[in-house]
């Protein structure tokens, strides 16, 4: 088993417990907030705690190492903010008031994250284990890395195009649909909930318990505090406020796929479900309602109705809407067509070729879509998606729309949102590391990617030693600034690296600059040897190399003797 004590908290890589990870700078010195579990605590005799990732209403999710299946994994607390606090001992408790409550989404979180275990679902991370420990209850989960949905729109022009988006919500939806299969209603999907990850598709962070689902005060009647629960304006449905006769159900998660893709496609934040109950209208720019495919246009028409009555009832069907354009009166005409080529005793010609056509169209689309991932996934780690940030929409009509409408059905067409160009400096990137021209806000407005590395006498490696544009020009928005990075001085000595542990000459070589894949690690017999060490390398101590090189470490694979 291996030894926590030398794990790093921020990244789980094993750095002979520093106290600055060589590998990704984590101070262990920065511990995690004093109401937080702290980072080394173990939990279970098995589960090693390391930085907190994040905290919302109800959870509190560590970076932490599965010490018995020696893997990295996301720890979740239920940790609700306003009724939950820790003892010395690290145990959770909830005032005598508060008690009720607390258990009461205690047992939600773990009956939810039990029905997750095992779960294969692409856009969620898969669950292992759920228990309770110090009072409180934990769920182990997968580790993802990302940004959300938000964030990768504000830094990529505000919005994406339909072709752009499809891709990446088809498996969104159908991990919404298979949640629904099990019983398991979001209730939460916006941009803050919804992260794209590396690989360049979209995830869930996790199932909101159902206590902050919805505002309600069913609990005034004990005098307590309830779990908190925080609205999510634009993207919460009414009936989560409390203003329709019907509850929460699988047309609320409707309501928020629907919302966020219109966030995404628009590049606005829709008006509050509650602000919409006087005037229930969405409006759009012209160049959107001439850009987007108008079954789009109704599927978000009809998902985002105020009413539940009204609105598209499952999610499944806002699939068959989105990607086929099979709306109620097209299914309906379609029929109507059938009956009429019957009684004219005519070839059912109509209905057949709009079979074939709807098969065409999915055999292509699926096609199209595989492609479209390889392209997001590129896209995505050069954060680019779009030239420009469009003028923001107010409302989108929800009239009872059952067939494809005109646009100005859908809502009423700016005509007058007019883009204009503004211009930008160009910053002065030489010296600086590429990852931190990435999620910098003063590069927002910049397309900046990797042109090629070259040797530098005058730049460390991995600092950008040249720019394609000057400092101090004046550009448009997303305009491409390509870069090369230095590989640090073309020729070195090599360091030597024998008689170290494998851990410990791996290290030294990354702080010389050498590449991980580049490194091999043969074992190799010798039981006059220390075991465990470095008993010679390729190439050799004081040699003439340069970093890009394939370097092998022979490490004694003699482990003792057994006595």
């Amino acid at each position: 088993m291996l030894n926590a004590e030398r794990l790093c908290p921020g990244c789980m890589k094993d750095n002979g417990g520093k106290t600055v990870c060589d590998f990704c700078g984590y101070d262990l010195s920065k511990n995690n907030p004093s109401d937080k579990l702290p980072v080394k605590f173990i939990i279970r005799d098995r589960y090693f705690v390391g930085k907190i990732l994040y905290s919302d209403l109800t959870e509190a999710v560590y970076l932490g190492y599965d010490t018995f299946e020696n893997r990295a994994v996301n720890i979740r607390e239920y940790f609700p903010e306003n009724i939950a606090s820790r003892n010395p001992d690290k145990t959770v408790f909830a005032s005598r008031e508060n008690q009720f409550c607390f258990n009461k989404g205690l047992m939600e979180f773990v009956e939810t994250y039990k029905k997750l275990i095992g779960f294969p679902v692409s856009a969620l991370p898969s669950t292992y284990n759920v228990f309770e420990e110090n009072s409180t209850a934990y769920a182990v989960c997968d580790t993802f890395s990302g940004i959300t949905l938000k964030s990768f729109l504000s830094k990529n022009g505000g919005n994406l195009k339909w072709e752009q988006a499809r891709p990446l919500f088809l498996p969104l939806i159908d991990t919404v649909k298979s949640l629904h299969g099990i019983s398991v209603l979001h209730g939460c999907i916006s941009p803050d909930t919804v992260f794209v990850c590396r690989d360049g598709k979209l995830r869930l962070k996790g199932v909101p318990i159902e206590s902050v689902k919805k505002i309600e005060n069913s609990y005034e009647q004990y005098g307590k505090t309830d779990v908190k629960c925080q609205t999510n304006p634009g993207y919460w449905a009414a009936e989560q406020y409390g203003l329709t006769e019907e509850d929460i159900g699988e047309y609320t998660d409707v309501y928020g796929v629907c919302s966020t893709l219109f966030t995404v496609l628009i590049g606005a934040v829709p008006p509050s479900a509650d602000e919409r109950l006087g005037s229930d209208k969405l409006t759009i720019p012209a160049h959107f309602a001439d850009e987007l495919p108008r079954q789009v246009l109704v599927s978000l028409a009809n998902g985002m109705q105020i009413n539940p009555k009204d609105r598209t009832r499952n999610i499944e069907t806002l699939k068959n809407e989105l990607i086929y354009g099979e709306t109620k009166e097209n299914i309906r005409k379609e029929q109507r067509a059938a009956e009429k080529n019957q009684v004219k005793e005519t070839e059912p010609a109509e209905t057949g070729e709009n079979n074939k056509s709807g098969l065409r169209y999915a055999a292509v689309a699926s096609g199209i879509t595989a492609g479209l991932f390889l392209i997001v996934a590129i896209v995505l780690c050069l954060t680019v998606f779009k030239d420009q940030i469009f003028k923001k929409a107010e409302n989108l009509n929800n009239d009872d729309v059952v067939s494809i409408p005109s646009h100005d059905r859908i809502g009423d067409v700016d005509s007058d949102a007019l883009e204009s160009k503004i211009l930008y400096t160009v910053p002065d990137l030489k010296g600086k590391y590429y990852a931190e021209t990435i999620d910098a806000d003063e590069y927002e407005h910049f397309k900046i990617v990797i042109k090629g590395k070259e040797y530098s006498k005058n730049y460390e490696k991995g600092l950008i030693c040249e720019q394609s544009i000057n400092p101090g020009e004046s550009v448009e928005h997303n305009t491409v600034i390509e870069l090369k990075i230095s590989l640090g001085p073309e020729e070195m000595r090599m360091i030597d690296v024998t008689g170290l542990s494998e851990e410990q000459a791996m290290i030294e070589l990354l702080r010389a600059g050498f590449l991980y894949e580049n490194i091999d690690v043969p074992p190799v017999y010798d039981t006059d040897s220390k075991p465990g060490t470095v008993l010679r390398q390729e190439p050799e101590r004081g040699e003439t190399v340069n970093t890009e090189i394939p370097v092998k470490i022979f490490v004694n694979s003699y482990e003792g003797d057994e006595n």
